[in-house]
């Protein structure tokens, strides 16, 4: 098997021969005698792209021989013209380098090395083994794109086992049969690395850092590289243009603006909270002087409409702080129901956990709680009142 990434990571396309096709569960493992597909490994996807007219979706290495998936097998045995997807090939090369980078940039500064590295479909994440701060991270941000200015070349070499001992490798691979490829980044980065790469830094364009967190012993960092962070980036400036837009301001005085409408929904938040419970003593003072003893006790039953199930929920228990009182109360919307079942602390009978478990199934819901009380939802919110009526028939019954 010619492996031509390795020859020129820039080609696009080419025409092979078919050495092998094996079927399996419903796939067809296609096996040319050259490829530019690049197999899955190193911390990097594979390539996609076509075999003739024939989609390949993925590509593996298996026992020094490299499969191209394929829903189909292709009409043509000798001669097909294949082609990668390049913008998915170029987009994993500045990653990848990238990463490499970024992760002898935190060695460099910090003594810090990568046990970890995830190269994804939308971002990317190393694992460095040291907690950082902020202020850690952005020298090592500067630094990598600093690195990138300079326009290195990157050497990549197969040395001998005498020739490798000499090396300053930052990780040497275990258990490697035959040749191993080093990708070397000048006097900065020398790895021993399967993957494919540009051919200098200034490729890889920009390194933009935009998470990090503990995990674990380490601090996963979240990185962009190259096209993923210009985009990025425009994203980014459209969201703030739209919110200086909508905030009458300029960037500076956005944050500012934003802290003053946060306290002050904080506030309104909190006096809206006070009204509604004081609203709620209103009715629920309405409620229990309505209401007709049953058994000793006085039961309410009442459905709300669009009414949220926090300010229900409070309801039912400034109801049910009263003595000899339960609440059946249920919150009705367009897509969803809830009930919500309580009694009084001094009520030594019925069980509202079982009252509820078994009033829900009328809407198709599910919920739980406890002896006193208990609160779950569904989706079919004609039949609540049906599922109020049934947990108050049962309620007299027994």
């Amino acid at each position: 098997m010619e492996k031509l990434f390795y020859e020129d990571q820039y080609q696009k396309s080419f025409t092979a021969n078919t050495v092998n096709v094996i079927e399996k569960e419903g796939k067809f493992h296609i096996e040319l005698d050259k490829t530019c597909f690049y197999p899955e490994g190193g911390g990097q996807p594979s390539d996609t792209g076509f075999i003739e007219d024939v989609k390949i979706t993925y590509v593996y290495e298996e026992d020094n021989h490299i499969y191209h998936v394929a829903d189909k097998k292709p009409n043509k045995k000798n001669k097909v013209k294949c082609s990668i997807d390049w913008d998915r090939r170029f987009d994993h090369m500045q990653q990848h380098l990238g990463q490499h980078i970024l992760s002898a940039c935190f060695v460099k500064l910090l003594g810090a090395p990568t046990v970890g590295f995830h190269l994804g479909k939308n971002h990317c994440t190393v694992d460095i083994q040291k907690f950082l701060d902020k202020s850690e991270i952005e020298k090592v941000e500067k630094l990598a794109n600093d690195i990138i200015l300079q326009n290195i070349s990157l050497e990549f070499l197969y040395p001998t086992r005498s020739e490798l001992k000499k090396m300053n490798i930052r990780k040497m691979p275990s258990n490697v049969d035959g040749p191993i490829r080093i990708v070397k980044i000048d006097d900065l980065d020398v790895n021993a690395c399967c993957g494919i790469h540009p051919s200098s830094t200034i490729e890889v364009q920009v390194i933009k850092i935009t998470k990090w967190e503990k995990y674990k012993d380490c601090t996963r960092i979240e990185f962009l590289c190259g096209d993923r962070a210009i985009k990025d980036y425009f994203n980014k400036s459209d969201f703030t243009s739209t919110v200086c837009s909508s905030l009458t301001c300029d960037t500076e005085a956005a944050l500012i603006q934003i802290e003053k409408l946060t306290k002050e929904f904080k506030k309104a938040l909190s006096e809206n909270n006070k009204l509604k419970s004081k609203i709620a003593d209103y009715e629920i003072e309405d409620m229990l002087r309505n209401c007709e003893d049953t058994k000793g006790m006085k039961i309410i039953k009442k459905v709300y409409d669009n009414e949220s199930v926090k300010t229900v929920n409070l309801i039912s228990s400034k109801l049910t702080s009263f003595d000899n009182v339960i609440a059946l109360l249920g919150v009705k919307a367009e897509d969803k129901s809830n009930l919500l079942f309580m009694k009084s602390k001094n009520i030594k009978n019925y069980n509202m956990n079982e009252l509820l478990k078994d009033a829900i199934t009328l809407i198709d819901g599910r919920g739980g709680g406890n002896e006193f009380s208990a609160q779950g939802g569904g989706k079919q919110g004609n039949n609540i009142e049906s599922a109020l009526d049934y947990a108050y028939m049962k309620i007299l019954n027994s």
